[in-house]
């Protein structure tokens, strides 16, 4: 399935949107409108360097709208195309503007995170949004015959909208796996979202987020699980983008 056309940029081998938000806005309402499926990626550092040495999720990634997430390929951008791009689109920002600006009431379902986390997510963006419905489908612990039946109840509903809440690049793997038109308007990866909303993960506060150094503070939060990503992830993704500026080549 060919991605949404939108003006593109090659970040490490990835092809990442430049748009504004309102741009961004208005090519997923579309995909709202007219019933079409659209896949929704949301690029940083961490989803490109697991992209670098994964054909298989490259290959997975030409079929969607992906979306720049964060500094790191903001800074990219500048290195590799001499200009920034016009808006940090994170889903944790992003999607709750997706949101306000329907003004059609959406059927919007959720998927993943620890058992629980989706329900608490869920009744959050109800009240944020009440002008659309919110449904949980599942936390992110199924087998494969839950899978099948996940599948089967997608198929039936087809909600407008479906957040899956995996992780990198679990999430993104899946969505380009297991759903097609069928199942869905438009399918979106966004990470940590529902631990954002649930409050099982504290948000940086405003302040950090516009210096550009969210990725700091949840680095200071949870160092056990975040240190590879981000001490050792971040300088290996300055590497490829410096070898990608200097050769030309993608760097794996």
């Amino acid at each position: 399935m060919p991605a949404i056309e939108a003006p593109r940029r090659d970040i490490v081998g990835v092809q990442v949107a430049a748009l504004t938000r309102d741009q961004a806005l208005v090519l997923i309402a579309r995909a709202f409108d007219r019933k079409r499926h659209l896949r929704l990626a949301y690029c940083n550092a961490h989803l490109a360097n697991f992209a670098a040495n994964d054909a298989a999720l490259r290959a997975a990634l030409s079929s969607f709208l992906i979306l720049p997430d964060g500094i790191g390929v903001d800074v990219a951008s500048q290195l590799l195309h001499g200009a920034h791009f016009p808006a940090n689109l994170n889903g944790t920002d992003f999607t709750p503007a997706l949101l306000a600006a329907q003004r059609e009431p959406l059927r919007v379902m959720l998927l993943g995170g620890k058992p629980g986390i989706a329900e608490r997510a869920a009744a959050r963006l109800q009240n944020e949004h009440p002008q659309h419905d919110f449904a949980v489908l599942s936390h992110g612990y199924f087998s494969a015959e839950e899978e099948a039946a996940l599948l089967a109840r997608l198929e039936y509903e087809r909600p407008d909208l479906l957040l899956v809440a995996f992780g990198n690049p679990r999430q993104e793997k899946w969505i380009a796996e297991k759903l097609g038109p069928r199942h869905c308007s438009v399918a979106a990866g966004i990470g940590a979202f529902f631990d954002f909303l649930a409050g099982e993960v504290t948000r940086a506060p405003l302040w950090i987020r516009r210096l550009r150094m969210e990725w700091l503070y949840r680095l200071w939060l949870e160092p056990g699980r975040l240190w590879r990503r981000y001490v050792v992830g971040n300088p290996i993704f300055l590497l490829r983008v410096l070898r990608q500026r200097l050769t030309g080549r993608k760097a794996a």
